[in-house]
């Protein structure tokens, strides 16, 4: 089986792809007959129609331990009667997949079209039943060891998301932010969010995007960032999400449906969950503004944009729900809600570009300068990689050469390297195109300047310019290369 480059970028590879076609082949007997992507995922995994003697779905997916995180969770809700896709085939290095394909419509799709017509008022309470019986088989059989990248919506991973918002969306908007009262509004809205209860196994982005139409029922799908968790969360994200908006008289007939549906299974005072749902929903507001801010306002796609005024009315409304409780957040979003028409304009040009020049060097030739005149930047050094020039066989050629790509993502050994790398520096790209900075530097240093910088001077900047759309330079400074890679 060929293997598949593990390395997270927005575009695969054609090896990976070929992976692909070859588990297809290998697992049914023939050859695929055509391949087709699927749009509409915000994630780093690639997704595919495969026609042939059957049709399958097939993914691409850069993180492993997400990959497997997705295989377990799905084998034991399916294993429990729950509406999932089955898992058909896994390659060896478990970097692709294949699964049942259950078609292109979601609920979604179909809420946009019809409305909230009977039909589809009965198409989510199947959706509500069948996340009732997600809830209930994860808490009882899934390993949360599994879970990728926490077991449980803890108040780390919540101050996480508070921060997401912060970061991606609010300071956006406004510049002096009153740190440590919003701080403070945090931390009370973490512990309540996580001392929530009865806490079960939650999807995590239960939305109607995620909900396929199939033989007249809802199936489930995107469920490897499940994780224990507050049971509200889950119908909150489905009621409240700010592109179906749902009327209050058939949001409000479908909370109390699910919370009939869960309490015929585990005993719960009702009340607990009313007390509990406006924090929820503030909670789950604050994310997807974060989501919504880093996809419109840093990634600047105006789809994600024209939510931000239905998620600012929603949250604001939940936050006068709660009388004094946050008063400072309160304040700050209904500043936001009055100004809203001037955030859906927000144009491209409404702050300077950031360009990002991305450099691979010769450790023995000095590190590069930074001709932008601010200083600073990125320096990783990949001389503790395994070295490709120390084979007669690479000697002649680069980085950007398929056999030493094979050779230095043999072991993992680069990819786990640049996994980190791309970590830290997106934090920073975030950061900088938030604050309208205008240059950042990142090189990749070693021994000659040859195999393993090149490689990870590329993989870089191939990274920021898809995943971020803004403008990036690529300096291999010993083979005297300039790429640009223009938005």
């Amino acid at each position: 089986m060929t293997s598949c480059s593990k390395t997270i970028t927005d575009t695969p590879p054609q090896k990976c792809l070929d992976a692909l076609l070859a588990l297809y082949l290998e697992t049914t007997g023939s050859s695929a007959t055509d391949i087709v992507g699927i749009t509409g995922s915000a994630s780093q995994r690639h997704y595919y129609h495969i026609s042939g003697s059957i049709p399958l779905v097939g993914t691409i997916g850069n993180e492993i331990i997400e990959n497997e995180a997705f295989f377990h969770i799905g084998k034991v809700l399916a294993d429990n009667n729950v509406n999932v896709p089955r898992l058909v085939a896994v390659s060896d290095d478990r970097s692709v997949y294949l699964q049942e394909d259950l078609g292109n419509i979601t609920l979604y799709d179909l809420i946009s079209g019809n409305g909230f017509t009977p039909d589809v008022i009965e198409l989510c309470r199947r959706a509500i039943d069948q996340l009732v019986r997600l809830q209930l088989a994860g808490v009882r059989h899934i390993d949360t060891s599994f879970c990728h990248p926490v077991p449980a919506m803890s108040g780390e991973s919540i101050m996480w998301d508070l921060n997401y918002f912060k970061y991606c969306f609010l300071k956006n908007q406004i510049s002096d932010i009153d740190e440590p009262r919003l701080e403070h509004e945090f931390r009370h809205l973490t512990r309540f969010v996580e001392e929530s209860t009865p806490r079960l196994f939650i999807h995590r982005d239960f939305q109607s995007r995620n909900i396929i139409i199939h033989s007249d029922d809802a199936w489930i799908i995107d469920f490897q960032g499940g994780r224990l968790g507050p049971a509200l969360y889950d119908i909150v994200s489905f009621l409240w999400q700010a592109r179906t908006n749902f009327p209050d008289n058939v949001r409000n007939q479908l909370l109390r449906y699910y919370i009939k549906c869960l309490s015929s299974h585990i005993r719960f005072p009702s009340d607990n969950l009313d007390s509990q749902l406006d924090h929820i929903i503030i909670f789950r507001m604050l994310q997807v503004l974060g989501a919504y801010g880093f996809r419109g306002l840093v990634q600047r796609k105006q789809h994600f944009i024209t939510f931000i005024p239905q998620a600012l009315k929603c949250l604001l409304e939940r936050l006068e729900n709660c009388g004094n409780e946050l008063p400072y957040l309160s304040h700050v979003i209904g500043t936001l809600s009055h100004s809203a028409k001037h955030i859906t304009s927000i144009s491209a040009s409404s702050k300077p570009a950031l360009t990002v020049t991305v450099y691979s060097f010769s450790y023995k030739k000095g590190i590069p300068s930074d001709d932008s005149g601010n200083g600073g930047g990125f320096v990783f050094d990949c001389r503790a990689i395994h070295n490709p020039g120390r084979y007669d066989r690479y000697r002649q050629l680069t980085g950007d050469d398929i056999p030493v790509i094979e050779f230095l993502e043999h072991d993992g050994e680069i990819t786990h390297f640049l996994n980190h790398c791309i970590a830290l520096v997106d934090t920073s790209v975030r950061c900088y195109i938030s604050r309208g900075f205008t240059s950042l530097s990142i090189a990749f240093g070693c021994t000659g300047g040859q195999h393993r910088s090149v490689y990870a001077a590329t993989h870089m900047a191939a990274h920021i310019s898809h995943r971020y759309g803004i403008h990036v330079r690529l300096i291999h400074r010993e083979q005297d290369i300039i790429k640009e890679f223009n938005p």
